[in-house]
């Protein structure tokens, strides 16, 4: 549904591609493998952008950048995941509107919005259209020795421009009246399960290091504890 190639920064800027795709949606321990494989150990790389996408939603490439959350893709593509095929198609037509794809924000919001459309995947130009009003729809009377005589065309047309609807790849859309509601505005409204963002854990040699070196700090005598040496000691 949604792979992103998550890309070490700092060693792409070193001149080397330490990249790898992160099939999403995803867990913390698949993403800290994936980052612990690509050198991003959240001491000396932290930073990772995206360098690439691969979906099956047609026009969502086109919508998503190089600095994205993994959290919010992880959601968008839970979302995605859990559509039906016809919501799936609907979600990619109402991408080719252009009216919420700034961000991966809202697309978010469009996926949760899509009662708000109607889209109709076997219409592909505007005398289909008028055909469906007429026939399918009952928009207009028309009796049976006039059937042959009504202009489709140009009667979708008017339809067309008078509900604002669009002619996309994967049908036709127009949106329905219904109030588009902003259900997702920031992080805060993430859902805890898909905060997977984490560095690796530390090898657990660099953990007993660690440990070490904390316990003999806290064991060591402080200047006030240390005996004061005697007469002739050095």
């Amino acid at each position: 549904m949604l792979e992103a190639f998550v890309t070490n920064l700092g060693r792409y800027n070193e001149g080397y591609l330490d990249g790898e795709f992160l099939k999403l949606p995803a867990t913390t321990e698949e993403v800290q493998a994936l980052l612990k494989r690509i050198h991003v150990d959240g001491v000396r790389y932290e930073e990772v952008f995206i360098t690439d996408y691969e979906t099956d939603i047609s026009g969502l490439y086109d919508c998503l950048g190089e600095h994205e959350s993994i959290d919010e893709l992880n959601y968008l593509a839970s979302l995605l995941e859990n559509m039906q095929e016809w919501e799936q198609q609907k979600f990619a037509a109402a991408l080719e509107l252009g009216e919420h794809t700034g961000s991966v924000k809202d697309l978010i919001n469009v996926a949760q919005n899509l009662d708000c459309f109607e889209h109709y995947p076997d219409i592909e130009d505007e005398e289909d259209l008028g055909r469906y009003y007429i026939e399918e729809m009952c928009a207009l009377e028309v009796p049976d020795h006039l059937q042959n005589y009504i202009d489709y065309e140009a009667y979708g047309r008017d339809m067309n421009l008078d509900e604002n609807g669009s002619f996309v790849n994967g049908g036709y859309i127009v949106s329905n009246g219904d109030s588009f509601a902003e259900y997702y505005n920031n992080r805060d409204d993430l859902p805890e399960e898909h905060h997977i963002f984490a560095y690796p854990v530390p090898e657990k040699s660099v953990q007993k290091l660690l440990a070490s070196y904390q316990e003999t700090i806290s064991e060591a005598p402080t200047a006030l504890e240390r005996p004061r040496p005697g007469k002739g000691e050095r």
